[in-house]
């Protein structure tokens, strides 16, 4: 056997291996993701709340309770989330968002929104359907882009 072939045999193990590795740690995941949506559905409430305000910010920023920040992982505390400052009864809450539904949650609007602990997953509209919540104006370069697809008839982008 040449060296190459030896060479391309090792690499092929260590690939095996750690795509067998990824297939575990991705089962493993998956199983604890599931519990964490069991736990979720279980604590789930609804409640009438005043959006306030809504944006991503950095979790130490963010006004959650110390025992959130003690208990979120080191690497996770800079990272930002989705947070809606509203007014649940008389107390202003800060309140961690789905990011399923952050851009249809409106701001300055009454809703009532499905709640599990300081997490918000679904939003719905107090007094009738929610409005849409306005777009972010597009760049020069994606406006440019499709054009092009119109002018040539394809599909545009989104």
């Amino acid at each position: 056997m040449s060296t190459w072939s030896i060479v391309l045999l090792v690499i092929l193990a260590v690939l095996i291996v750690g795509i067998v590795i990824l297939y575990f740690v991705g089962k493993k995941a998956q199983k604890r993701q599931a519990e964490q949506q069991e736990q979720l559905e279980a604590a789930k409430q609804t409640v009438s709340m005043l959006i306030i305000d809504k944006k991503r910010m950095k979790l130490k920023d963010a006004g959650l309770p110390a025992i959130v920040l003690e208990q979120t992982p080191k690497l996770l505390r800079g990272s930002k989330l989705p947070i809606v400052k509203a007014k649940v009864g008389p107390q202003i809450m800060s309140l961690v968002c789905d990011e399923k539904i952050f851009d249809s949650v409106p701001v300055k609007k009454e809703v009532k929104a499905v709640v599990s602990g300081i997490y918000i997953t679904d939003v719905k509209g107090l007094h009738g359907k929610l409005a849409p919540v306005e777009q972010k104006k597009k760049g020069f370069f994606k406006r440019n882009i499709e054009k092009l697809q119109e002018k040539a008839g394809a599909k545009p982008l989104k």
